[in-house]
């Protein structure tokens, strides 16, 4: 069933807005996934944030003009899924994990920061920890130093703690000694 005019102006509208709003957008081929594969890649995607969507080329094309999206757009050619994420890596990572498991679903490209990137370049890019871990990971790294300087002060002060109680006993022997000499 085709669209009419007014349906694909508010398609278009729908997707320029998604697309303005997003940092990633990523393209895969979808020829030979069945309605039930398709459904379950829509799930994902929407439990990650990713807004998925089946368009026709030439409504994308008009609806990532004028957009950083707008350098990939000699490469929407043929029957693509177009994966939009608000999150620089949550779009090519469902639309990479879901290729790993399904060999229908191929990685067609995609674009970050007004550069398109070609089939590696969103593998690496799927590759990337979320921005939780990677908060994690920093936090982790500018506490190390403190923590270690902590566990030090906590070794010297044992070691001074044991040894303050022979250097107690050394002076309490030493004033007794003192007053027979």
């Amino acid at each position: 069933m085709s669209l009419n005019r007014n349906e694909k102006a508010a398609v278009v509208t729908d997707v320029a807005a998604q697309a303005a709003k997003s940092q990633t957008l990523a393209l895969a081929e979808y020829r030979g996934l069945t309605v039930e594969a398709l459904n379950k890649l829509r799930v994902e995607a929407r439990a990650k944030g990713v807004y998925l969507h089946v368009l026709k080329n030439t409504l994308a094309r008009r609806a990532v003009a004028g957009t950083p999206f707008e350098c990939i757009a000699e490469s929407m050619v043929g029957p693509l899924i177009y994966g939009f994420s608000e999150d620089a890596v949550a779009a090519a990572k469902v639309i990479s994990d879901f290729a790993k498991t399904n060999d229908k679903l191929v990685i067609k490209g995609g674009a970050y920061g007004g550069k398109a990137l070609d089939v590696n370049a969103v593998k690496a890019l799927a590759s990337v920890p979320s921005k939780e871990v990677l908060l994690a990971q920093l936090l982790g790294l500018m506490q190390s130093p403190v923590s270690r300087f902590a566990r030090v002060l906590a070794a010297v002060s044992e070691q001074r703690g044991a040894g303050a109680a022979p250097a107690a006993e050394a002076t309490e022997v030493a004033a007794e000694a003192a007053p027979a000499a």
